[in-house]
Formats: C-alpha cells, sequence, structure tokens
C-alpha cells in the first residue's frame, strides 16, 4: 500500500514541474506577483469546491492549532512567486535543482533536530556524503 503514496508524491512533483513553466509563462504575461496571485486564486477557488464536496474536517479547529501551524500558505505563496520569478531566467531545471537542494537541507535540519514536531532522524556520514553530492550536481548542471 505504501506504493501507492509513492506513486503519489510522484504525481505531485509532476504537477509542481508543470506548474513552474505555466506559471513562468504566466508571469511574463501579466507580471510576477500577478501572476502568483492568479495562480493561489484559481487553486483556492479549486479547493473551496472539493472543501464543499468531500471536506469532513472541522474549521472551527482552527483556533486551537499552533500558530506556526498557520503559516504554510504564506510558505506555498513564497514558493510559487520565487518560482515564477526563475523559471524564466534560469529554466526549469535549473531552478528545480535548486529548489530541491533547499528541500533536502531544510529536510535534513528538521529530521535531524526533531523540528516542528517532527520524529528525529539523525543526520549521518553517508548522508552528509549525498548532500555534498548533490550541491556538486547542481554546479555541474548550471557550470558554463
Amino acid at each position: 500500500m505504501k506504493w501507492i503514496y509513492l506513486l503519489l508524491a510522484i504525481a505531485g512533483g509532476i504537477a509542481v514541474g508543470i506548474q513552474a513553466v505555466v506559471n513562468g509563462g504566466l508571469g511574463k504575461r501579466i507580471g510576477v506577483v500577478e501572476a502568483s496571485f492568479m495562480s493561489f486564486l484559481i487553486g483556492t477557488a479549486a479547493l473551496f469546491f472539493v472543501v464543499l464536496f468531500f471536506g469532513k474536517g472541522n474549521f472551527l479547529a482552527i483556533s486551537e492549532v499552533p500558530k506556526s501551524q498557520l503559516i504554510g500558505g504564506l510558505l506555498g505563496a513564497l514558493y510559487v512567486l520565487i518560482m515564477v520569478l526563475t523559471v524564466p531566467k534560469i529554466g526549469v531545471t535549473a531552478a528545480f535543482f535548486s529548489i530541491i537542494a533547499g528541500q533536502i537541507f531544510i529536510s535534513v535540519i528538521i529530521d535531524h533536530f526533531g523540528l516542528f514536531g517532527g520524529q528525529v532522524f539523525p543526520l549521518d556520514g553517508r548522508k552528509a556524503v549525498a548532500l555534498l553530492l548533490m550541491l556538486g550536481s547542481i554546479y555541474l548542471f548550471n557550470y558554463k
């Protein structure tokens, strides 16, 4: 059953890859901030209908969650804004190499220290070497 989640994660990655180039093109036509706004507006409208027809949660519980758990939308907006800005300048692949590197580095820190209530997965030598190899690949990919 775990493979279904892995396939869903791959599908999510494919969607984000397509989103980057689509939003980058939109940003060239209507502006970076405006394209980021439109992306979130359309996504919000779509999620409204998903919640309306399939939602089973409780919006009233929002007052009971730690306030730090409410910044996800801001971080998502920052991500979309950065991708709209960078993809037309450096391309989808270079942008994603860098985005993935940033994701992996912060993930290593979060896992190592168990931040935000996560389980601790310590950094070891093998993982550190993998991180250095990833940095090397980013350099090689972008070196002219």
